[in-house]
């Protein structure tokens, strides 16, 4: 006969206990909010790979997906597909060459090729983040202002302040939930779509057989969103993530943090992948709405995100503009200090210094120096009267030229058998991490093209 589910609880009082269950009685409460519990448990697993992939859809990376929705329709709608596999694998290996040596990318750098390639590369990615912070400090005033009147000035510079005081005097563990909570906003996006009400058969259809007009400006958009959805900052902060999260639970020397294990790699593998895949669904549908919409009716002029909000106002509705607003000011406070800390890894793993958000500003001078001066460099961008777009175009020639660079060297990092052990790149992540890395030459090339 078989056993009721009272007497089998009974007889497996562990699993009871586990669950915070004191009797047999409450089983049924257990096996009703199963699904809750499997939510819960994801959630706890993401963290780095989550932030990065929402970082990766800046108030900058929005206003290049606005312009692609508007400019082609839903012509550009499968890059999402594209970028996805790619996207999602080269974050990967960041995050797998942190956890197995135990210390961040440029440090690594550093310690595989020298320090020439290093200092350039840094000082690339430094400049690209300060243009690219500035645009994004510009973008969340002028959505601040689509909600309420407000002088520019006072809002750029409060901003700042306030990003800034939450990345000194914040301890890592709190200030990581904040942008882990922060993520969230992105869904913001996709309800804006969804008000958009748009075709959403050829959304589909779209989405899966790719459309290319082979003209110059196509081009152009084409390697933009490439260049706006893979870029260095990513690589830098991924791996430093990786090893802050590490700090954080006690092993605070890289002796103590080198080498991992198949539970950590497949925690690992499931917040990479995730936040990838929400970034790059975000994209997709920020292309659809905006498709849906501005092309629709003949606005195919997008420069900068709050101007997408604002056009989509008349045509999607109250809720739609509100909505889009929110995402790019709550995308702000996400994604500037992910360029500010990548710019400051880099930099500080440069000269040798292991500092990060752990550290308290005392015991990180070098690594909180550079956060104030990109976000100092970034707001007095603007005020000097310096185009936002122009500010974009400065950050994506210096992301085109470094990019590949960076992307060369996390393969022969990642492929290192006496590096890497184990965890070495396979076959499959080594030949699409070879394909991004040609795509990403062309992007480049297209970047500084774009600029002559």
């Amino acid at each position: 006969m078989k056993k009721s589910i009272v007497e089998r609880t009974i007889e497996a009082p562990a699993q009871a206990l586990e669950l915070g269950i004191e009797g047999g009685q409450k089983i049924t409460k257990n096996i009703k909010y199963k699904p809750l519990q499997k939510a819960k448990n994801y959630w706890y697993v993401l963290g780095p790979g989550l932030t990065t992939g929402a970082s990766d859809d800046d108030p900058s990376g929005i206003a290049t997906y606005s312009q692609a929705g508007a400019q082609n329709g839903f012509g550009l709608l499968w890059t999402a597909a594209l970028t996805f596999p790619l996207m999602a694998i080269v974050q990967e290996m960041c995050a797998r060459v942190g956890l197995v040596t135990g210390r961040g990318l440029a440090a690594n750098i550093r310690l595989h090729f020298g320090k020439k390639i290093l200092y350039f590369s840094s000082t690339l990615l430094f400049a690209a983040n300060a243009f690219n912070i500035g645009a994004d400090i510009g973008a969340m005033a002028n959505a601040i202002q689509l909600l309420s009147p407000i002088n520019t000035a006072f809002l750029v510079i409060s901003i700042t302040a306030l990003i800034l005081l939450l990345q000194i005097f914040t301890p890592y563990a709190r200030y990581a939930k904040y942008l882990k909570w922060l993520a969230l906003v992105l869904f913001a996006y996709i309800l804006s779509a969804v008000l958009a009400h748009p075709d959403w058969g050829s959304v589909m259809k779209h989405a899966v057989i790719p459309h290319i007009v082979w003209s110059k400006s196509e081009f152009l958009i084409l390697c933009a969103v490439l260049g706006t959805t893979i870029t260095p900052y990513l690589f830098f902060w991924q791996t430093s993530q990786e090893i802050e999260d590490e700090i954080s639970n006690g092993k605070v020397t890289i002796e103590s943090r080198r080498g991992s294990n198949r539970e950590e790699m497949k925690n690992m593998r499931i917040d990479v992948w995730s936040g990838m895949l929400l970034s790059n669904v975000v994209m997709f549908f920020i292309i659809a709405a905006c498709a849906s919409v501005l092309f629709t009716h003949g606005i195919t002029n997008i420069q900068t995100a709050a101007q997408a909000a604002k056009a989509l106002r008349p045509f999607a509705g109250q809720a739609s503009y509100f909505l889009f607003a929110a995402g790019i000011i709550g995308m702000g406070l996400l994604a500037i200090p992910v360029l500010a800390g990548s710019s400051a890894y880099a930099i500080s793993e440069s000269l040798g210094k292991r500092q990060g958000l752990n550290s308290k500003l005392k015991q990180g001078y070098a690594f909180y120096g550079v956060i104030i001066i990109s976000m100092l460099v970034g707001l007095s961008l603007n005020f000097v009267g310096l185009n936002p777009i122009k500010a974009l175009i400065y950050s994506a020639v210096a992301n085109g030229i470094v990019a590949p660079v960076i992307l060369v060297l996390i393969m022969m990092i990642a492929r290192n058998k006496h590096t890497m052990g184990e965890w070495k790149n396979g076959k499959v992540s080594g030949f699409l991490g070879w394909i991004l890395v040609g795509l990403m030459t062309l992007s480049g090339i297209a970047a500084i093209i774009s600029l002559t």
